[in-house]
């Protein structure tokens, strides 16, 4: 690469640590922008991220800083790995720095709690004359520990322009990470907000004592509710069975590295939903995108047996047993009644 394409990542957390680390190998100039000068310069004198990313060493081409005119000046992409509820405050932040040909990647994975958007129209609301094209999403299976480690992964990048999304597949290909493109925008961003509710269900479940027959059925009903909602919302169901719905679902719901998993975990413990927030010390998505799906749901139509008993569980004080007994004591239904919905909707070329 005889010109080192310079990207700009906005957040300082695990994963923009990570993905960071991972652009800088593949031949990137990186810049990385934090609202805190004192983490910014810790990460800066010790090359390591020590409260998000511990015993990782950060490549000296990664450039933290707290300016963001200066982060961003000259990046070719700008990558917000800011939790989804301050997604609309950055961006705000960040528009009158880039560029119109500036491709646009976000990794939040939440829904809006107050507009019930999802990001990419936060983005579109927000960005005005903008070209909307610019805009790609970053999902699927991928936790920050093991990216930073080199372990093989798998993600999906997806846009309403193909072109975007395979120059987003470009930037983070390497020997150890695999991007695949897909144009289903909703789908993909559904599918990576909503499965932290579901994993907040599977630690909840563990937390209780269940076992692998109570998770397995918790994720695979989960991906029942993911779909409908998804469908109900213009999404391609086939997109739930690939990285950003059953793949995602696997690893947040089984992890160890799971924030949502640890967070239901401790409440089924007995913990406080505060308690259990705080002993994961990182932002935990799945809770407010609980309410945010749930109002949606509630609104669309749409039922989500597993996602209104986590609402209840966490916004209305009701006990984790009552909620898996409300579940478990729901009237008999058939279990493929989202493929008969989808049938004839969808086709694969």
């Amino acid at each position: 690469m005889s010109v080192r394409i310079k990207i700009g990542i906005l957040g300082s957390g695990s994963w923009s640590t990570a993905l960071a680390i991972l652009l800088a190998q593949n031949g990137y100039k990186v810049g990385v922008w934090s609202r805190r000068a004192d983490l910014v310069e810790q990460i800066s004198q010790d090359r390591e991220n020590k409260r998000y990313l511990p015993g990782v060493a950060i490549p000296d081409e990664v450039v933290f800083g707290a300016d963001l005119e200066a982060v961003l000046k000259k990046a070719a992409a700008v990558l917000f790995c800011v939790p989804s509820q301050a997604f609309r405050g950055v961006l705000r932040l960040t528009l009158p720095f880039l560029k119109e040909d500036t491709l646009v990647i976000n990794a939040a994975k939440g829904i809006e709690e107050e507009s019930l958007q999802r990001l990419s129209s936060v983005y579109r609301e927000e960005a005005g004359a903008r070209p909307a094209a610019k805009y790609v999403v970053l999902s699927g299976p991928s936790h920050a520990e093991e990216v930073a480690k080199k372990i093989p992964t798998a993600v999906v990048v997806a846009s309403a322009d193909m072109s975007a999304a395979r120059q987003a597949q470009d930037l983070f290909m390497s020997p150890f990470l695999r991007a695949y493109t897909n144009p289903d925008v909703t789908g993909v961003e559904l599918g990576g907000a909503l499965k932290n509710i579901i994993a907040l269900s599977t630690g909840v479940s563990d937390g209780l004592g269940f076992g692998d027959n109570t998770r397995a059925a918790l994720m695979t009903r989960g991906l029942a509710e993911i779909t409908r909602l998804g469908f109900s919302q213009g999404a391609n169901p086939l997109t739930f069975a690939g990285l950003a719905g059953v793949g995602d679902l696997i690893v947040t719901c089984t992890s160890r590295h799971s924030r949502n998993r640890r967070a239901g975990y401790e409440i089924g413990l007995g913990r406080s939903v505060d308690e259990a927030v705080k002993s994961v010390n990182m932002v935990v998505e799945g809770v407010r995108t609980t309410r945010a799906v749930y109002t949606l749901a509630t609104r669309a139509g749409v039922e989500m047996p597993i996602t209104e008993q986590m609402y209840r569980v966490l916004f209305e004080g009701a006990e984790p047993c009552t909620a898996v007994n409300c579940l478990m004591s729901r009237g008999p239904t058939h279990e493929m009644e989202e493929v008969a919905l989808a049938r004839g909707h969808w086709c694969v070329d």
